[in-house]
């Protein structure tokens, strides 16, 4: 029974699709398949997890999966992760869609831009071959963001160009064996189904559930109503009889049936041993496919073995060259292979194992010495064609020798060309090349610079612990003289020691490090001081923050001019969080003037003491400033790779877009910070991130949106003793104040203040949350408790931060309400001129209606109706809806008509567009740049990038053109 004829039935068949075999069973599957199927067409996209032991005929069912969705109309493309691929990014992806873009690519380049194109084609080869090699005027120049959130972007490109290959029939996007996928390609199916295609999308992935990543595994969970699993399980004895036919007795069947479990595929390897009594088997099936294989002919074996050293798809060329023989030999030997079903024909001349199991067994009865030799025969060979370094390294890395520079060079430039889009695969790759260089004087150099982009690899793509250890590595490399260097990596382990919440590690390293130093007062520990403040700060802590800076200088003859810099950077948090205001404002005027006429290299050095004084900016109501400092330096983070920082800018850039009343922009800029902490993996950003996406969503009107970040940011269960988890219960406690709930909203406000008997939240959020308990408690009939907490905003009022004055008549007003609506109506009014004088522009809305509310209670139906206009006016450019709606029930009220405010932000603008995408989008339309858009609006270009792809989806276009051709017909 050793040829194919006799086995009709099987997993044999399935990477042929189905090839005309008959499917045994497995009736629920196909149901599930049916439906899943059905609900892309009625409710979009749908997320569909195949899971299964290997063999137990998961992509036999994927065939006939692809056969449904095909006959519905659906466009299905189907590709497969493999085994000794599975550190190549993007794989199953390439291997899906790439054909398929070669026949579209110039259709695709023009609806999805040359921008979004041009990072696409990092990953596809298709699209790489036909893109200009100078980026025109609209794009960023290349490597200008080297950090990891350019895998965000990348995966929204991504996500684009599904919905692209969607129109307008619908899209099957199947993709197997994804156990073996890299990370690159789950963290974009993590993003993908958490941030689902608008069109009819149906993605599929089928895996082993014993080696599937966490990420993966997850992936039903984050779809949520979109997602459905099914899993695939062995066959019963009747079906395993089925499966057999008729030519087995049942004898003999039932003897297979109990040796293989009922998996179709061990069923199958083991049938193929005819010439074995069921008594006699090998103990595992390896061994069966083992016994398969060795009925070839010698040279047939020879090229499989070759072949599975090549690739999962591979071509007959390369597998000549590995296996030394002529081409016309390995083509004779194909037709062997391809007689016995070991291999099948794929697309353009191309070949590939029946199943993955098969490729394993080929490669692993091959001796180890003879792969070795193989995979350096292959490598060479690619060197010699001029293959990029990218498809060299995977055989470089399992043929180099000790002190191999060729290899070395190969894996160094690999990593290097995959850095941006797979951090994770550029670390393995660096990794590698490590091990093969010489510990020894010669190589030290190029030691420690691979070491330092190991680490920042490691970090960018979420493995700080890993990145931690090569820091340590680094340390331990560099001579005990070099305190320069070693002070700048025991700065950057002990940052990475902070992202995995472990503070007390990263204060022992600093410490350790300035014992070790003869001077401590000496240029060299300034960094090593400087990130002890950090951390005394982080722990609100900040006496023992002033009293290290008050052992260092401002400036000293021996320090490089950024180093004053950074130093004034932290200044200004400890004055102010020491009450002392007028040194506070004092120093971060000071810091200001430093950091305007930095460069920005100088800056890149010092980007976590910058987001100290960005912060501090902040909190002492500096709006403007910070917001122009933290966009700054955001954009520094990007272009120096150093994303921990980054997500940490992006937050404090949101919570500052948040009080402007920028919401749309604050809500695009904190999803960035959300994606890229998910990305690194740090639990103490992704709280900085969710805490600030809670604020924005509850101002914005998306009350469910901020409750689950709120809570979601409580439940990541880090920072609990630190003012950041403050900061997101405070956060919480604001959104359900917002979203009504005024009880449990207050209670969580007064618990994120420590009942305000010794909060660690800074002196405005404590101020701001006196006014929010005060509307809380006048709402609930309260007023004697509302007076209370406006007196108390009061006693924290400073007259150096005149910003937060305002908020105190509005607590006021709040409580006079009930009372005294006309003394109340005053009240507002004066708030909302000092809020509006202070930037803060939503709570200037809110003064606004609590004064019209207040005139309306007075009798005062003309200034009621005025002060409701006016903060109406003021939510619809805000972008605040709810608040928005709730103005414009109290106009109504009052007999004036207006027109309900538009979901989702729409501000009256037509497609569902914001004021502010309306604007964009008539610049785009008018034939501007992004960067003359950028300068004419006064944002930066990464914002009017995020509001573009925001306009590109409500308006259902994908290009500048298509813009323009929407915006001159009627919605």
């Amino acid at each position: 029974m050793s040829s194919r004829e006799t086995l009709p039935f099987g997993e044999g068949a399935e990477t042929a699709l189905t090839g005309g075999v008959p499917l045994v069973g497995r009736g629920a599957e196909l149901a599930a398949f049916a439906h899943t199927v059905e609900a892309t067409f009625t409710a979009g996209f749908q997320f569909l997890a195949v899971v299964g032991e290997p063999g137990a005929g998961k992509t036999r069912l994927l065939a006939e999966l692809a056969e449904l969705a095909e006959g519905r109309g659906l466009t299905t493309l189907w590709g497969r992760a493999a085994e000794f691929e599975q550190i190549m990014p993007f794989s199953a992806l390439i291997d899906a869609l790439d054909d398929h873009l070669e026949a579209r690519r110039d259709e695709l380049t023009e609806r999805l831009g040359t921008g979004q194109a041009r990072q696409l084609a990092a990953v596809f080869p298709a699209l790489a071959a036909k893109m200009p090699e100078v980026p025109d005027a609209t794009e960023e120049p290349e490597g200008a963001d080297q950090s990891g959130m350019v895998r965000y972007r990348l995966y929204r490109a991504l996500r684009q160009l599904i919905d692209e290959l969607a129109a307008p029939a619908g899209l099957a996007l199947i993709l197997d064996d994804v156990h073996w996928a890299d990370d690159s390609s789950a963290e974009f199916l993590d993003h993908l189904v958490r941030h689902p295609p608008r069109g009819k999308v149906l993605v599929v992935v089928a895996y082993r559930p014993a080696q599937v990543s966490p990420r993966l595994a997850s992936l039903i969970m984050s779809a949520g109503g979109h997602g459905r699993q099914v899993t695939v399980g062995p066959l019963n004895q009747a079906e395993v009889e089925q499966f057999l036919g008729p030519r087995v007795n049942r004898t003999r069947g039932r003897a297979l049936y109990e040796a293989s479990g009922g998996n179709p595929f061990y069923l199958e390897a083991l049938a193929r041993m005819g010439r074995l009594e069921v008594s006699e088997l090998p103990p595992t099936v390896r061994a069966a496919l083992q016994v398969e294989l060795g009925d070839l002919s010698p040279g047939s074996l020879l090229v499989a073995q070759a072949a599975a050293v090549t690739a999962d798809e591979f071509e007959p060329a390369l597998a000549a060259v590995t296996a030394q023989v002529s081409e016309t030999t390995a083509l004779e030997a194909l037709d062997e292979l391809v007689a016995r079903d070991i291999v099948r024909p794929a697309a353009a001349g191309r070949f590939r194992f029946r199943h993955p199991l098969v490729r394993r067994a080929a490669y692993e009865s091959s001796a180890a010495g003879w792969q070795l030799a193989a995979h350096a025969r292959l490598a060479a060979h690619l060197a010699t064609l001029g293959a990029p370094a990218t498809v060299q390294a995977h055989h470089f890395e399992r043929s180099g020798s000790f002190g191999d520079q060729r290899a070395i060079a190969t894996l160094v430039e690999a990593a290097r060309t995959v850095a941006a889009q797979a951090p994770v695969t550029c670390a393995h790759w660096l990794r590698k090349a490590l091990d093969l260089m010489p510990e020894d004087p010669g190589t030290l150099e190029d030691r420690l610079e691979l070491l330092m982009e190991l680490s920042r690899a490691q970090g960018v793509s979420g493995r700080l612990a890993e990145g931690r250890d090569a820091a340590r590595e680094l340390l331990r490399l560099l001579p005990e003289t070099d305190h320069t260097r070693r002070a700048r990596a025991a700065r950057i382990c002990a940052l990475m020691e902070r992202q995995l919440d472990r503070p007390h590690e990263a204060r022992a390293l600093l410490l350790d490090e300035l014992r070790r130093m003869p001077d401590p007062r000496a240029a060299a520990a300034i960094p090593l001081r400087m990130r002890l403040v950090a951390e005394s700060m982080m722990r609100v802590d900040f006496r023992a923050a002033q009293a290290v800076l008050d052992l260092m200088p401002d400036d000293d003859d021996d320090w490089e001019p950024d180093l004053a810099m950074a130093v004034a950077a932290l200044r200004p948090m400890p004055a102010y969080a020491a009450g002392k205001m007028a040194e506070a404002l004092r120093s971060a005027d000071a810091a200001d003037r430093l950091i305007t006429t930095a460069l920005d290299e100088h800056l890149a050095e010092w980007l976590d003491a910058v987001a100290w004084l960005c912060w501090a900016e902040t909190n002492m109501g500096r709006h403007s400033v910070a917001l122009r400092h933290f966009e700054r330096a955001a954009a520094v983070a990007r272009s120096t790779g150093q994303t921990y920082i980054l997500t940490n800018l992006l937050a404090g850039t949101a919570r500052t877009l948040v009080v402007l009343g920028r919401l749309p922009e604050a809500l695009a800029t904190v999803e960035e910070s959300v994606e890229g902490a998910r990305l690194l993996e740090s639990g103490q950003q992704l709280v900085f991130a969710l805490t600030q996406l809670c604020l924005a969503s509850a101002w914005s009107g998306d009350h469910d949106a901020g409750l689950r970040a709120g809570e979601e940011a409580i439940q990541v269960g880090v920072g609990g003793d630190e003012v950041w988890g403050d900061m997101a219960r405070h956060a919480r406690g604001v959104a359900l104040i917002a979203a009504g709930r005024l009880g449990e909203g207050a209670e969580a406000v007064l618990d994120a203040c420590d009942g305000f008997g010794n909060p660690r939240l800074d002196r405005g959020t404590l101020l701001a949350s006196c006014e929010l308990l005060a509307y809380a408690d006048a709402a609930r009939g309260r007023p004697p408790d509302a007076a209370r907490w406006a007196e108390r905003a009061a006693a924290l009022a400073h007259p150096h931060l005149p910003v937060f004055s305002g908020l105190i008549p509005l607590a006021r007003a709040h409580a006079l309400r009930p009372t005294d609506p006309a003394v109340a109506a005053a009240q507002g009014e004066e708030a909302a001129v000092l809020l509006t004088a202070g930037e803060r522009r939503i709570d200037a809305g809110r003064a606004l209606l609590t004064a019209g509310l207040a005139y309306g209670e007075a009798g005062e139906r003309r200034l009621a109706r005025e002060r409701l206009r006016d903060a109406t006016e003021v939510f619809r450019t805000c972008g605040a809806r709810g608040l928005e709606a709730q103005a414009v029930r109290e106009q109504r009220r009052l007999g004036v008509r207006v027109s309900a405010p538009g979901p989702a932000g729409q501000g009256g603008a037509p497609y569902g567009l914001s004021p502010r995408e309306l604007e964009i989008a008539t610049l785009v339309a008018a034939g501007l740049t992004n960067q003359l858009i950028a300068e004419q609006l006064f944002l930066s270009v990464r914002t009017v990038e995020t509001h573009l792809s925001h306009v590109f989806a409500k308006l259902g276009v994908g290009s500048r053109v298509g813009v323009a051709t929407k915006l001159n017909q009627k919605p």
